[in-house]
C-alpha cells in the first residue's frame, strides 16, 4: 500500500514595491531664480538698501512691464525656432495709431485699446503669411518689418510728439488699483490681500498637480525640493505684497502681467497648441510627419506675437503718456535677451512663460541697479550683453555635459 504526501506548497515571495520615479531637479530652471536672487542681493548692498525701496519696486514692474510682455509672445516664437526683430517698431506704430485715434477721431480710452491690439494682429497676420505660407525666414520678414513699421510710425506722428491722452488710459501704464478695502498702518489692504491669495494659491495648486501625478503614478519632483521651492516663493509673493502695499497699491499693469503669465503658461503646456509649438522646435521633420499643420500654428505663433506687441504698444505709451516717434528702441533685444537669459534654447524647442518673465525681471533688476549707481549708460549696455553672453554660454555647456553621459 502506497502512501501518498500532501504536495508542499510553494514559497511565497514577498510582493515588491515598485519605486515611484522622481523628477530630477531641473538645473537651467533653477539657476536663473537662483541667479536673480544673487543679483537682487548684490545691488541691495551696493545700493545701500535703496534697490528695495517700495517706489523703486513699483518701478521696477512699470517701467518693465512692456518687456516682460514682449518676452512672454517672443519665447513662442522662439520656442518655434523663429525670431521677431520687428516687435520695437510694431510698439511704436500702435503707440501712435493709438494716440491719433483717441485725440483725431475721437474714440473712447477702451476704443482705442481695441483698435491698438486689432493693429497688432493684422501686423502678426501680415510676417506670419509671408512666413508662414511664402517660406521665407521670419529673420528676413520681421527685419524688413522693423523698418516697415518704424517708417509708418514716422509718417503717423510726422516726426512729432501726440500728448494730452485720457487718464484712463494713462493709468493702465502708470495706474493702480483704487484702495477698496482701504488702509492698515498706512499700507494698502487690497494689496497685501492678493499677496497672500497669490501665495496661497500658488501652494494649492502645486499639491494639486503633485497629487493628480500621485494618483496615476506618474514621475513626480521631489518633496523636499517641492516644498523649499513652492515656500520660498510664497514668502516672495508676500514681501513683495508688502513692500509695494507700502507706496500706492497694486499697479493695474501687474494684474495685466499676472493674467497674461497664467493665460500663456497655460496655453504652453495644456494645449494642442502649445504641444504643436515644442514639437515644431524640438524636431520640425517629425512634427510634420506627425500630421502638424506647421504653416498655420506659424501663422497663429506670429498673430499672437502681433496682439502682444500692440498690448506693450498700449502699455509703453500709457506710461509715456504719449506717442512719440522714438518709441519701441531697441525693445526687440530687450526682450530675446529676457527670453534666452530666462532658459530658451537658441535651437528652439526648449522655453517657458516663466523663465521669460524671470529673464525680464534680471534685465530689470539690472537696468535699475546700475541706474541707482549712476553707472554710465554705455556700461551699463556693455554689462547686459555679457549677462546675455553668458546666459547663452550656460545653456550650451549643460547641452553638452547632458550629451557626454
Amino acid at each position: 500500500m502506497t502512501t501518498t504526501t500532501p504536495a508542499s506548497k510553494a514559497p511565497t515571495e514577498p510582493p515588491v514595491r515598485r519605486r515611484i520615479p522622481k523628477l530630477s531637479i531641473n538645473l537651467r530652471q533653477y539657476g536663473i531664480v537662483a541667479a536673480l536672487a544673487v543679483i537682487v542681493i548684490l545691488f541691495q548692498i551696493l545700493t545701500d538698501g535703496r534697490l528695495l525701496l517700495p517706489g523703486n519696486v513699483n518701478n521696477l514692474i512699470q517701467q518693465n512691464a512692456y518687456v516682460l510682455i514682449l518676452a512672454i509672445g517672443m519665447v513662442i516664437v522662439i520656442i518655434a525656432g523663429h525670431i521677431d526683430l520687428s516687435v520695437g517698431s510694431v510698439v511704436a506704430m500702435v503707440g501712435a495709431v493709438a494716440a491719433i485715434s483717441m485725440n483725431n477721431w475721437g474714440l473712447p480710452w477702451w476704443g482705442a485699446v481695441i483698435v491698438s491690439l486689432l493693429v497688432g494682429a493684422a501686423v502678426g497676420a501680415w510676417q506670419g503669411y509671408w512666413v508662414a505660407f511664402v517660406g521665407i525666414p521670419a529673420f528676413i520678414v520681421t527685419l524688413a518689418g522693423m523698418l516697415i513699421f518704424r517708417g509708418l510710425t514716422l509718417v503717423l506722428l510726422t516726426g512729432g510728439t501726440i500728448s494730452g491722452l485720457p487718464a484712463e488710459f494713462t493709468a493702465i501704464g502708470a495706474g493702480w488699483l483704487p484702495s477698496y478695502l482701504g488702509e492698515l498702518g498706512g499700507r494698502d489692504v487690497l494689496t497685501l490681500a492678493l499677496g497672500i491669495l497669490t501665495a496661497v494659491a500658488l501652494i494649492v495648486f502645486q499639491l494639486r498637480n503633485r497629487a493628480t501625478l500621485a494618483r496615476l503614478d506618474l514621475p513626480r519632483e521631489p518633496a523636499a525640493s517641492m516644498w523649499t521651492k513652492n515656500g520660498i516663493a510664497a514668502i516672495a509673493i508676500i514681501w513683495f505684497a508688502w513692500l509695494l502695499s507700502d507706496y500706492s497699491g497694486t499697479p493695474i499693469i501687474l494684474i495685466v502681467l499676472a493674467a497674461l503669465i497664467l493665460i500663456y503658461n497655460f496655453v504652453l503646456n495644456r494645449t494642442v497648441f502649445g504641444r504643436h509649438v515644442y514639437a515644431m522646435g524640438g524636431n520640425l521633420f517629425a512634427a510634420v510627419m506627425s500630421g502638424v499643420k506647421t504653416k498655420w500654428v506659424n501663422f497663429y505663433i506670429f498673430v499672437n506675437m502681433g496682439v502682444l506687441a500692440g498690448l506693450a504698444g498700449v502699455v509703453s505709451t500709457a506710461r509715456a503718456g504719449g506717442a512719440v516717434a522714438s518709441a519701441g528702441q531697441n525693445y526687440e533685444l530687450d526682450a530675446i535677451a529676457a527670453v534666452f537669459i530666462g532658459g530658451a534654447a537658441v535651437q528652439g524647442g526648449v522655453g517657458t512663460v516663466v523663465g521669460a518673465v524671470v529673464g525680464g525681471l534680471v534685465m530689470g533688476v539690472l537696468n535699475m541697479g546700475l541706474s541707482i549707481l549712476s553707472v554710465d549708460a554705455a556700461w551699463q549696455m556693455t554689462i547686459k550683453g555679457l549677462v546675455l553672453l553668458l546666459a547663452v554660454a550656460f545653456d550650451i555647456f549643460n547641452k553638452r555635459r547632458a550629451g557626454g553621459r
